[in-house]
């Protein structure tokens, strides 16, 4: 066969060349394969713990929003009834307040008496005090006191022999007013023609009438128990 051999020898050894880089292809391509598909899996599990803990962070921030909106409102709510219950501490006079208003001291007159004069005419009375404090709740005034007492629904301002008596307490001229409220409105319902002040001028009565910037009110330090009203639950039975 010597030379006509060679030819065919090449072309077996390079089939079989051929047959082994095949085999060795499939071979590599089926221990690629494998690696392929279990990366794919190993990142599709990932992506799925990732895509739950997306979710639970969701759930998470929807509930954090919650909590804060409703703690919001309770902020709200509460600061809400801090201001009604201080609104009403206002009203009843327990606490104290300062504010623009007014000042006003009154005396007994120092004029001179002439004979026959009746002295008590040129003194001041309770009734005088109650005219005033009317004119000035009329006038809008949101706080007041007299001589340092607050006057609440309970105060009384009546004669107590030489001294006038307020929230029990006996007091004497002089006697100073605050107020607190609108400074002109104030002022302009006591000194109005044939008010109060031109009366108490007709007597002599010394009167000074002060605008401070601020006037400030002490709280009402009687008691307040309330022995015998009780609040009514049932409209319907009230007067009953």
């Amino acid at each position: 066969m010597g030379k006509k051999g060679g030819p065919w020898a090449v072309a077996l050894v390079s089939m079989v060349l051929g047959l082994m880089l095949a085999v060795q292809f499939k071979v590599q391509h089926n221990i690629q394969n494998p690696l392929s598909f279990e990366r794919s899996e190993e990142i599709s599990v990932m992506l799925q713990q990732a895509e739950q803990e997306r979710d639970l962070l969701r759930t998470e921030v929807t509930t954090l929003r919650q909590q804060l909106s409703d703690g919001a409102k309770g902020q709200q709510t509460d600061q809400g009834m801090q201001d009604a219950l201080l609104q009403s501490q206002i009203m009843a006079g327990t606490v104290a307040v300062k504010g623009p208003g007014i000042r006003l001291v009154l005396d007994d007159s120092k004029a001179p008496r002439q004979p026959g004069e009746d002295p008590n005419l040129f003194i001041l009375h309770d009734d005088d005090l109650l005219k005033v404090i009317n004119e000035l709740r009329a006038a809008g005034a949101e706080a007041i006191s007299v001589n340092g007492q607050r006057l609440v629904a309970r105060s009384e301002i009546r004669c107590a022999g030489p001294t006038i008596s307020i929230n029990n307490t006996r007091t004497a001229p002089p006697v100073e007013i605050l107020a607190v409220g609108d400074p002109t409105t104030l002022e302009n319902s006591l000194r109005m023609r044939g008010g109060v002040l031109d009366q108490l001028s007709f007597w002599k009565i010394d009167i000074r009438l002060t605008k401070p910037q601020e006037v400030t009110i002490p709280a009402y330090s009687g008691p307040l128990q309330f022995l015998y009203a009780k609040p009514v639950t049932d409209q319907g039975g009230a007067g009953k």
